[in-house]
């Protein structure tokens, strides 16, 4: 093996390539040159190749790289030996790099050609493209699900507070209705004694006076029971077939003595509003209940306003209070002071009342909330601080058929009415 070696780099015997060019200075640097040039080259490609994959952990076959950089290597240096022999016959040392360099390019075709299917395995950029497009898409479908998921659970949530209250106020009503119809049974005696009383009273003077007092009290409770009763739906109540609008306008007339003139009243009512089927003399203290809460909530005057429209199944506010079918909507909005959430909450609970003591009963929401409720509708309201009050209730749309179903019934059911959020 030294032998071999030996005789390989013995360049005694031998002559440089230039001689077979027989030194022409222009073949000499034609080929001095090129090879210069690709040497040079083939230098600076395996720099680059390191630099990308010592930077680029994430690439894959990164020792192909690494084997494409020794054989480009090994290329540029028998370019610069074709140099050196054009001057020094050292042939065998060049013999010797074109051997390595040989092997270099061997090994490295034998490793890429199991390679092959791989490399065409994986994903090109318009794959790739189309594969984070795709990740995108899925990304807005579940965030778009997620809320949708958020706004049921929030819905759900808010359904069963609403079922809460409406429990609550159920359990309320049935029992105002117990107390009413009892106390009213008792005022029914008290004035009837009264009035035995005062017809056998020997002195009409003082007595006469005290009895008139006695009896004017009962009364007065007397009306109380009926607001619970109404409350509570036990009240029967005269149900006819009533045209809101004109109702409105005659009570506008009166309301207006009644509220003073501070208080500004308009009227905005429905064209061919349907007819309803209520008890009138319900709706005129469903109205004077309201205004002289609006009135009392604008002490310095300010505009009530009462509006009328038809309301049909699709009508959001229809499915804010549970009704489907067709109803008429009667608004009384004002611009008083409001209420905060949590008083809106039981603005319809009889005797909650937010008045000095000694100035309101409590009962004025709570005879609305019945009536709405024994004529087969619902009552919203609406009302936040310094932005007013707006109370709708909704009363069916009259229809001769179902006017005689309802005639056949004792107590109408009736919708339990939520406070909206």
């Amino acid at each position: 093996m030294w032998n071999f070696l030996t005789n390989v780099l013995n360049s005694d015997s031998l002559s440089p390539h230039g001689i077979c060019l027989l030194w022409r200075p222009e073949l000499i640097w034609l080929h001095v040159g090129s090879d210069l040039l690709i040497g040079m080259a083939y230098f600076s490609i395996p720099i680059v190749l390191s630099v990308f994959v010592s930077r680029r952990p994430d690439i894959v076959f990164s020792w192909v790289f690494w084997a494409f950089a020794i054989f480009i290597l090994a290329c540029g240096t028998t370019h610069f030996f074709s140099i050196w022999t054009l001057f020094v016959p050292d042939y065998g040392l060049e013999g010797l790099v074109k051997v390595a360099t040989a092997l270099v390019s061997v090994v490295t075709a034998i490793g890429i050609w199991p390679l092959l299917p791989k490399a065409l395995a994986l994903p090109s950029p318009e794959q790739l493209r189309r594969a984070n497009e795709a990740l995108r898409a899925g990304i807005a479908e579940r965030d778009a699900a997620l809320e949708a998921l958020k706004r049921e659970k929030e819905e759900r949530l808010r359904t069963e507070e609403q079922l809460r209250q409406s429990q609550k106020l159920e359990a309320i009503g049935q029992l105002t209705a117990g107390i009413a119809h009892d106390f009213n049974n008792l005022l029914t005696v008290v004035i009837g004694n009264v009035d035995r009383a005062k017809r056998r009273i020997a002195e009409p003077a003082e007595a006469s006076r005290a009895l008139e007092a006695a009896r004017t009290g009962a009364e007065r409770a007397a009306v109380l029971t009926q607001r619970l009763l109404a409350f509570g739906r036990n009240h029967p109540h005269d149900l006819r077939k009533v045209d809101v609008n004109d109702f409105v306008r005659r009570s506008a007339e009166t309301l207006g003595r009644t509220l003073g003139e501070k208080i500004q009243i308009e009227i905005d009512l429905a064209k061919d509003l349907w007819p309803t089927r209520i008890d009138p003399i319900e709706l005129e203290n469903a109205l004077l209940n309201l205004a002289l809460n609006a009135r009392d909530a604008m002490p310095s005057g300010g505009r009530l306003a009462i509006a009328t429209r038809n309301a049909e199944t699709n009508d959001p506010a229809l499915a804010m209070a549970g009704l489907a079918g067709r109803f008429v909507e009667v608004a009384v909005i004002d611009e008083g002071e409001g209420m905060p959430p949590d008083v809106a909450e039981h603005a319809f609970e009889p005797f909650f009342t937010t008045k000095p003591v000694g100035t309101g009963s409590g009962l004025g929401l709570s005879q609305v909330y019945g009536f709405a409720r024994q004529s087969r509708g619902a009552v919203l309201i609406d009302s936040a601080p310094s932005r007013g009050t707006a109370i709708r209730f909704y009363l069916p749309k009259w229809e001769p058929a179902a006017a005689a179903i309802e005639a056949a019934t004792d107590f109408p059911a009736g919708i339990m009415a939520v406070p909206a959020t």
